[in-house]
């Protein structure tokens, strides 16, 4: 056995729609846009992470960009497939004679069926993974944050991603009452491209979008240090000349208003759910935000307006999962809510 644990790897890996962590030995060595570059005529991987997100939108015919994962799930099984061992292999740079047989844990989202969940293990299991373990997202996000999720205590986490917002109270090691919508981040980044469209008749790409939404992104339309405008480059819908426009944080915080009432609603119907006794320590401890959503201006404010509760923001609330996923991968034997 001895001899086996020294040939095995251990990785721990938050599989996001938006971009994909890994821990390994305790650091994040691993922290990559989710997307896959393509040569059309040979199938061949061209780049994988940030090299094939600044192709994104910018591809000749020869070239195609994939982003393997859809709304938290895997869209495309090859990709997802390339993807997975593209990061493994940043991990090993360096030592590419050798390659171990790995032992993985992977977060899923809550509200996943078996089918997808078989999707991610098969597609660990091809990419190299002897051993696959499978956790749940606001388990991980709870673990990563600090919360210990093996207490008889409620919390309550939300889980802000690129493909899927997580709501999930959390009490003896497991998920008593879960909301999983798919409304996140990659739909802020809809909405703002068909509100530009729309209001300012000019068409941007994704990628602008997601700058928009982080230099000025903003859940209230009135902020205590509002971030600067922010100059916007597009083509003109209407002469098809690019042009620049400038957009203020109101606007964005406008045009979100309506993706953003979908995740309060969500965390309503979780909260009717959730047993009674849960929801006395809850109104303790308030809601824990996680996830990339979890950085947009004003989004606590607007969720303690909406509830009543203390909302706290995770520090780093990015890799809040990944770390959560990292510490499980170390407390294999003793975590029961991990799904061989």
């Amino acid at each position: 056995m001895g001899l086996f644990n020294w040939f095995t790897q251990e990785v721990a890996i938050d599989l996001g729609t938006a971009n994909t962590l890994i821990i390994h030995n305790d650091k994040v060595v691993v922290d990559e846009p989710s997307i896959v570059a393509f040569d059309r005529t040979t199938n061949k991987v061209i780049a994988i992470g940030r090299q094939a997100m600044q192709m994104e939108g910018k591809t000749h015919d020869n070239i195609k960009t994939v982003r393997p994962l859809r709304d938290g799930v895997i869209a495309d099984f090859t990709a997802a497939e390339h993807l997975i061992r593209g990061m493994v292999k940043l991990v090993n740079k360096g030592k590419s004679w050798f390659f171990p047989s790995l032992r993985m844990v992977v977060c899923i989202p809550s509200g996943i069926t078996e089918v997808e969940k078989r999707a991610v293990r098969d597609s660990a299991e091809i990419a190299g993974a002897k051993e696959v373990y499978l956790i749940h997202e606001p388990m991980a996000a709870a673990v990563g944050i600090g919360i210990d999720v093996e207490e008889p205590v409620g919390n309550m986490i939300i889980d802000i991603g690129g493909g899927t917002t997580e709501i999930a109270v959390i009490a003896l090691s497991g998920i008593v009452c879960d909301q999983s919508i798919r409304v996140a981040g990659d739909n802020f980044d809809s909405d703002i491209v068909q509100y530009i469209r729309r209001q300012h008749n000019i068409m941007i790409g994704e990628r602008t979008a997601e700058k928009i939404k982080i230099e000025v992104g903003a859940a209230l339309p009135e902020l205590t240090d509002p971030p600067a405008d922010f100059a916007v480059q597009g083509r003109d819908l209407m002469t098809g000349i690019p042009k620049q426009i400038t957009v203020s944080y109101t606007e964005i915080a406008h045009c979100l208003d309506k993706s953003i009432s979908k995740i309060e609603e969500a965390i309503l119907k979780a909260l009717e759910i959730t047993p009674p006794e849960l929801s006395a320590d809850i109104y303790q401890t308030g809601i824990y935000l996680t996830g990339g959503g979890a950085l947009l201006r004003g989004l606590d404010k607007r969720i303690q307006a909406k509830t009543k509760l203390p909302v706290h923001v995770a520090e780093d609330p990015l890799r809040a999962v990944v770390r959560g996923t990292g510490i499980a991968l170390k407390n294999i034997g003793r975590f029961k809510f991990l799904m061989q």
